[in-house]
């Protein structure tokens, strides 16, 4: 949250006042003064005054404007003004992702905390039952992901018909994920007579529809991106590397050794390709670290602590995991496949080069992703370097570069007479010079796995030779990729509808499978190895862990284990199937039994 500070030249009760005349109360005042936030964004300043007066409002803003403090303020205020006891939640937020759930809710707390108002975070990858106490303890604020939210409603865990003000943040990426149906739902079990406020980057045709549906009369504000000041504009190196899929881990490990980052971060595809990463670079010598929805809450927290402390350099996480998450200091970005849209590589590279700091955004791209290429040089109007990997000569130049130059410092430095009785007994059989080439030699090849010198070939790509012909291939899309019969799990081999759309008598999932709809069907061409492999790929479960597959015209059904099912919705909501972006979500099976897809 970007929320002004004292600055040396200004009195305190002058910016105090920034917040003071947009009607906030005196007990939110405090609450700023104590936190030191003193002067309103452009959001906050143009938002808060009509969410005060109870009025709907849509709010277009990118991350970093200080829209969370624009909507959480007002809500803070409204409930710290009705009396207790407050047993029932009052506001119910939706966020994309677990982390940024996470940091709204911190935010609630750190405004309300003082003022009584209590707030928890529902999502994901928690304990259920955790979150059931926490709900039934009493709670003014609901901050939740969309998939756990209609959880909880559909359990009846969670009772929003006291909910006076909902939010939407992030509300593009919550569709982009797939979420839509789970919006719509989720809002139609909460009282049409509330506030709402919808807050996102971009307002597509489906943002819209959401807007005129769910708000009455909105307030709508736009905030102009702000203008980086002379000095202060992001120094990229953008560079792409064109790698066959099988030399990828060995490209990544000699570019981290040629490069030789602060701290990185690099972008995969799926959990199971994180882990498979994280392990290929351990047993190369690095010490890298994986974030993805796989990970218990815990565990992710963990492992931010230690890449936020420094102790950890090297992060590999999924885009998904990594949603949400502010990290300073961060040298490189390295995108494991070319990202399937030019926001996703944007936003990305927003990482690195803040604050007039140089940054490295390196893309790994396979032959078949040129077209993907293409596509983020032309939405972004820059050329994105093309360069080969570091050969073995390269790297050793490197190596024997940085060696000269800590040979240099270290002789400058001093403090080297204990070290002399190492040299004294050898220098009767050798010249100094060749005992410090012999010190030389030693350190540049301690350490080293015998093959990291070999070099990678480089196959033929856009700049260095013909394209491949056919269609563009995007992230995430989910072919035929080995032969033989597909494996049907617990429940036997898969059953097949019959018939061009329904089933004639749909299966039930056996005790322990929950089911899954896919919004393909066979009208792209969608067959059962495809459904598994992407069940492999994203969720991590083996082929046996997959029960019955049903497959119709336009989607299909999936059984897989219960305790699995909101990992896999979760990891497969936005994967592209034979082309197809589609949306997964838990089965909604009517209770008389008649069939109703989706």
């Amino acid at each position: 949250m970007m929320d002004g500070k004292i600055g040396e030249s200004e009195s305190s009760e002058t910016l105090v006042n920034g917040f003071a005349k947009l009607g906030l109360s005196v007990g939110i005042l405090d609450v700023l003064n104590k936190l030191d936030y003193h002067v309103p964004t452009p959001i906050q300043s143009e938002s808060i005054p009509h969410l005060l007066a109870g009025k709907d409002l849509i709010g277009l803003a990118a991350t970093g404007t200080g829209k969370t403090a624009a909507f959480t303020l007002p809500v803070v205020q409204r409930i710290a003004s009705m009396p207790k006891p407050r047993k029932a939640p009052t506001c119910l937020i939706l966020t994309p992702t677990r982390e940024l759930a996470m940091q709204v809710a911190a935010a609630v707390d750190k405004y309300g905390k003082a003022l009584g108002v209590t707030v928890t975070a529902v999502f994901g990858g928690a304990g259920f039952n955790d979150q059931v106490r926490m709900i039934r303890r009493g709670v003014d604020v609901i901050v939740a992901t969309p998939g756990r939210a209609l959880d909880h409603i559909r359990r009846g865990t969670l009772d929003l018909s006291t909910i006076q003000a909902a939010v939407l943040d992030e509300a593009d990426e919550m569709l982009d994920m797939g979420f839509a149906d789970d919006l719509e739902a989720i809002l139609g079990a909460t009282p049409k007579e509330r506030q709402t406020m919808l807050f996102s980057a971009t307002m597509p045709p489906r943002i819209v529809a959401i807007a005129e549906k769910h708000l009455k009369n909105p307030v709508r504000i736009q905030i102009a991106k702000a203008v980086t000041l002379p000095g202060e504009a992001p120094k990229v190196r953008e560079t792409c590397y064109v790698v066959q899929r099988d030399h990828k881990p060995a490209a990544v490990a000699r570019l981290l050794e040629y490069e030789q980052p602060a701290s990185s971060i690099v972008f995969c595809r799926t959990r199971h390709e994180a882990d498979s990463l994280a392990d290929d670079l351990n047993n190369r010598g690095y010490r890298p670290e994986s974030l993805h929805g796989g990970m218990s809450q815990e565990q992710r927290d963990r492992v931010m602590k230690k890449f936020r402390s420094g102790s950890v350099n090297l992060l590999i996480a999924t885009d998904v995991a990594a949603r949400g998450l502010d990290i300073n200091q961060l040298s490189h970005v390295i995108n494991y496949h070319v990202p399937e849209t030019p926001e996703t590589y944007v936003h990305r590279i927003g990482r690195v080069g803040r604050a007039g700091r140089e940054g490295v955004a390196i893309t790994i791209s396979e032959p078949r992703e040129s077209n993907l290429l293409r596509n983020v040089e032309r939405i972004t109007k820059r050329r994105i370097n093309q360069e080969r990997i570091p050969n073995a000569a390269d790297l050793q130049a490197k190596r024997l570069e940085r060696t000269r130059d800590a040979v240099k410092a270290a002789a400058m430095e001093g403090g080297l007479d204990e070290y002399k009785s190492i040299l004294e007994p050898l220098i009767g059989e050798f010249t100094i010079v060749d005992l410090a080439l012999a010190a030389v030699k030693i350190a540049n090849t301690a350490g080293r796995p015998d093959d990291d010198d070999r070099d990678i070939p480089t196959p033929m790509s856009r700049d260095n030779g013909p394209r491949r012909s056919g269609p563009p291939m995007g992230d995430r899309d989910f072919g035929p990729r080995r032969s033989g019969p597909p494996m049907g799990g617990p429940g036997g081999p898969p059953r097949a509808f019959t018939g061009p759309g329904r089933p004639a008598a749909p299966s039930t999932p056996i005790r322990g499978m929950a089911r899954l709809f896919v919004s393909a069907g066979r009208d792209v061409g969608l067959n059962r190895r495809d459904l598994v492999n992407a069940i492999e790929s994203e969720v991590g479960l083996g082929s046996r862990d997959v029960g019955n597959i049903e497959i119709a015209e336009r989607f299909s059904l999936i059984d897989v284990p219960m305790e699995a099912a909101e990992s896999a919705v979760e990891s497969l909501n936005g994967i592209r199937l034979k082309g197809r972006k589609v949306t997964v979500r838990r089965d909604r099976a009517p209770a008389n039994g008649d069939f109703m897809p989706g």
